[in-house]
């Protein structure tokens, strides 16, 4: 993440968990920069940064910035918002959902403060359950809502691992999930290469979002650097695009 943003938007929003994000923060502002480097499996510095920046969680100094602007991975980079319009702002504030484990569940111009947490941590507060378990009965309704209200499909660009925020089978059987799949050829065989599949993930929501897709189908023009809809391949909601 970054510790700040310089990104311009036309607003920044309160996040829907904003309450539960701060209590998660102050519970982990109790634990030393060697407990947090157990609990989140990261390096000396990492962990001392990241007690650093609980500790400084509700400084007036620590300002929020928009969600959209403050994760710097593969995926935000390719999203490249610095270009978008006020415009393209608000399209995404009703049409992108980013999961996260202190917040929840964003909007991209929601505020936040820099963090770092994984969904296997257990904190006391929570009755000593993983974040996963903790958000499940929260984030499920809600984002089954979010997604009727925009038309019932959803275009699912989030690692695998961000299912289980949610209660899965209920969000598979209530709207209709399209989940895209990036490969390249090596070969006759096809491989999935990481950084380029979080690219392209990353793409594709910019894609989405300068283009105003409001109709799935509209998803299978999307090419980048060789990677192209493969109609043999795909199936009704698992779409795949090859390089």
């Amino acid at each position: 993440m970054a510790s700040r943003s310089s990104l311009r938007v036309p607003e920044v929003t309160t996040p829907r968990f904003a309450d539960e994000a701060l209590r998660h923060a102050l519970s982990l502002a109790q634990y030393s920069a060697s407990e947090l480097e157990g609990m989140l499996r990261v390096n000396a510095k990492i962990a001392v940064e990241n007690c650093l920046r609980y500790h400084d969680f509700c400084s007036e100094y620590n300002r929020p910035m928009p969600a959209i602007g403050a994760y710097t991975g593969a995926v935000f980079k390719r999203i490249a918002p610095k270009d978008f319009t006020s415009e393209d702002f608000l399209f995404a504030q009703e049409h992108l959902r980013i999961t996260s484990f202190l917040y929840g569940l964003l909007r991209p111009l929601d505020g936040i403060r820099p963090y770092r947490l994984e969904g296997d941590v257990h904190l006391p507060e929570n009755g000593g359950v993983t974040m996963f378990d903790y958000w499940k009965p929260l984030l499920t309704d809600v984002f089954i809502e979010d997604i009727r209200r925009q038309g019932g499909v959803l275009l699912n660009l989030a690692s695998a691992e961000m299912k289980d925020l949610f209660d899965w089978k209920r969000v598979a059987r209530e709207v209709r999930v399209i989940t895209p799949e990036f490969q390249v050829r090596k070969g006759e065989k096809l491989v999935t290469v990481v950084v380029y599949a979080k690219m392209c993930r990353g793409e594709m929501t910019r894609f989405f979002i300068k283009n105003r897709i409001t109709r799935p189908e509209e998803l299978k023009g999307f090419e980048w650097e060789g990677f192209a809809f493969d109609e043999e391949r795909s199936t009704k909601d698992h779409w795949w695009f090859i390089a």
